[in-house]
């Protein structure tokens, strides 16, 4: 009886742990499968594009898998039961439940509205492929002169605002921060941002704490307004809750809690891999969400589940930060080197060098994903544990 791995999600994380499971175990071992909600790998760093009105390549999961052995389940996840190692899907036929004995856990995260009253019903968001396609849509029917409001101050509200900007330069883009914008680069990247923002007319309100959301724009704790035509709402990731309304132990955020090894704490048969995991970093840090450690964490998790199965030794190394990297439109980027503890330092890329730079780094992304075995051997190793017995440590 083969080896049931089950991957869900297939995003940076999960489709380049099934491709790398797939190189590193012999297929007449194991049966590899990848739920995933949406028929085609989704470029998550570039949906800030999409919603400006950019077209990118279409990517067909069952093409990107095609030939590897990995097989593609287009269904929605319902539920997992870890007790009994099984996972309530859905899709076009109705309710099904697949069985596993290794599960990768590795659906994402996506927008948290952190209880603000009307996010839900008013706000638009690019933290997925649809929430970006029905943004782009209410972008085009805008006049010229109307508001585009971008709450949040993190990187992705950078790359929204100013994306946005240098597609529609007849709007006015504004942006609202709790915080400050950009505040943790170094001061050069800070200066060349504020530059970027003014060359692109984009106003920015720091301190702004939005704590409601209107049809008609947004309202601050101080009580101000923000008028706008489109609010997007960019202050922040949350998990899905089904790790949370699981046995699965998960952190305060309901994120799967994991060894350094990417292995649950409380289930050895499930590891979690990319936003949905609790995972300790260089000097203890927890690692934040992102792409810039969805692929590490992929690279980390499903060699560790291999080396398990094959009885070699397990990789525990913990993954550190190399740079931060922000786009300010095409032909614009900030690239911010930091530290392994993702500390800023003074070295930063600037403009079109920078520009260049990110383009490498998201097109790197995407390239992993369609070769997961970068530097693996080419032979495929054997399992040689029972199933029953592979979840041991």
């Amino acid at each position: 009886m083969k080896h049931r791995i089950v991957v869900l999600g297939a995003g940076y994380a999960g489709a380049i742990t099934a491709g790398r499971l797939a190189k590193r175990l012999h297929r007449d071992d194991v049966e590899i499968t990848v739920v995933n909600a949406d028929p085609d790998f989704v470029e998550r760093v570039r949906l800030h594009q999409v919603a400006a009105g950019q077209e990118l390549p279409v990517c067909p999961l069952r093409k990107l898998f095609a030939g590897t052995g990995v097989q593609v389940r287009i269904a929605r996840v319902r539920a997992v039961d870890a007790e009994r190692k099984t996972v309530a899907i859905a899709d076009e036929n109705g309710a099904a439940t697949l069985e596993y004995d290794t599960l990768v856990y590795a659906l994402g995260s996506t927008v948290a509205d952190f209880g603000v009253p009307g996010v839900a019903e008013y706000a638009h968001h690019v933290a997925s492929k649809p929430a970006a396609l029905r943004l782009r849509e209410r972008l085009r029917e805008l006049a010229a002169g109307e508001t585009v409001l971008i709450v949040g101050g993190g990187l992705t509200s950078i790359e929204a605002a100013t994306e946005i900007a240098e597609a529609r330069p007849d709007l006015r883009v504004v942006m609202a921060a709790r915080g400050g914008v950009g505040d943790w680069l170094h001061e050069k990247a800070q200066a060349h941002l504020r530059a970027a923002f003014e060359r692109f007319g984009i106003t920015v309100h720091e301190g702004a704490d939005v704590v409601r959301v209107t049809e008609d724009g947004v309202v601050t704790r101080s009580g101000a307004e923000i008028p706008a035509r489109i609010t997007v709402w960019t202050a922040g990731f949350a998990v899905h809750e089904i790790a949370a309304a699981s046995t699965l132990t998960v952190s305060d955020a309901g994120r799967i809690v994991v060894d350094a090894t990417l292995r649950s704490v409380s289930h050895p048969d499930v590891y979690a891999v990319g936003d949905a995991a609790h995972a300790a970093g260089v000097g203890g840090k927890t690692l934040r969400m992102g792409c810039a450690t969805a692929s590490p964490m992929a690279w980390l998790g499903g060699d560790a589940i291999a080396a398990r199965l094959t009885g070699r030794p397990v990789p525990d190394a913990p993954i550190g930060y190399n740079s931060q990297c922000i786009s300010l439109g095409r032909h614009d980027a900030i690239v911010q080197k930091v530290t392994k503890e993702d500390e800023p330092t003074a070295k930063v890329d600037l403009g079109r060098k920078g520009a260049r730079i990110k383009e490498l780094i998201c097109k790197g992304a995407a390239w992993s994903v369609r070769n997961p075995t970068l530097m693996l051997p080419s032979r495929r190793r054997r399992v040689i544990a029972a199933p029953a017995a592979v979840t041991a440590a």
